[in-house]
């Protein structure tokens, strides 16, 4: 049975040598690393980007969707994402006051003969995008073990 494209397992495969890693999603394969600055080679994008890679595919897909169901005069779409840090008590509307916060910056430009009307109808569905859904809401991240030989590399049943 073929894996359903939204709930596709990520396989994720490095060695203890390097920051580079092989992805593997469904027929995909990508490379990460971090930037020569951490240790890296800078042979992909990094775990951040890859984060705000999800935002912005997302969001894309998601005001595309919405303008095609509205039958409004989108013609394109581009996200720009930035990510950084920020002390939490320079956040006048976050729940955390104390350290640091990661803070992801969204910039959505539409191009079209939108109203004013449609662009503030699609900035709410930018807004209600799942990716953004998950990352504003609790996550619940489950780790485990599970056995693997000894010096054998990556897990049999993962593919390659």
């Amino acid at each position: 049975m073929a894996e359903n494209s939204l709930q596709r397992t990520v396989w994720v495969d490095s060695t203890a040598k390097s920051f580079h890693v092989d992805v593997k999603v469904g027929p995909f394969s990508l490379v990460g690393d971090a930037g020569p600055e951490y240790g890296g080679e800078d042979a992909g994008p990094n775990p951040y980007d890859y984060l705000m890679t999800a935002l912005g595919t997302c969001t894309g897909m998601t005001v595309g969707l919405y303008a095609r169901k509205m039958k409004m005069p989108l013609e394109h779409i581009r996200v720009k994402l930035t990510h950084k840090s920020i002390y939490a008590v320079d956040c006048e509307d976050c729940h955390q006051k104390d350290g640091t916060i990661e803070q992801l910056t969204r910039e959505i430009e539409l191009t079209g003969p939108l109203t004013d009307e449609q662009r503030q109808v699609l900035l709410g569905a930018a807004k209600k995008c799942p990716v953004a859904e998950i990352l504003t809401h609790e996550i619940k991240i489950e780790t485990r073990l599970v056995s693997g030989t000894a010096g054998a590399g990556a897990s049999a049943s993962a593919p390659h």
